[in-house]
């Protein structure tokens, strides 16, 4: 069974920064897409990014040019480097790791900007 855990979540103030992190472990024999949603109060879940097991990335519009994210496959972990965040960025955000069983995601974690 594989599991999912992120981490790096926090309070923050406009402008800032966070770097979101997230591992997967147990019984991976293949990693393949891997991606971060986020889900504000009353909203349906969203894409935020996605890395291919080729490294190719792929953006919300509202995050371009303020997120990134990337991949270390030797780790397991995809992370999300989030910039000049914004008071609209709150949500909690979920990881999505596709291996060659399935998809799997984590429990999330909280981010707040306040303005």
């Amino acid at each position: 069974q594989v599991h999912v855990v992120e981490s790096g979540g926090g309070l923050v103030q406009a402008g800032e920064s966070l770097r979101l992190s997230c591992v997967a472990f147990g019984g991976i024999y293949s990693l393949n897409d891997m991606a971060w949603y986020r889900q504000a109060p009353g909203k349906q879940r969203e894409s935020v990014a996605r890395i291919t097991s080729g490294g190719n990335t792929i953006y919300a519009d509202s995050v371009k040019g303020r997120f990134t994210i990337s991949r270390d496959n030797a780790k397991y972990t995809v992370y999300l480097q989030m910039n000049s965040l914004k008071p609209e960025d709150t949500a909690r955000y979920y990881c999505k790791i596709d291996v060659s069983g399935g998809s799997f995601w984590g429990q999330g974690t909280q981010v707040t900007v306040s303005s």
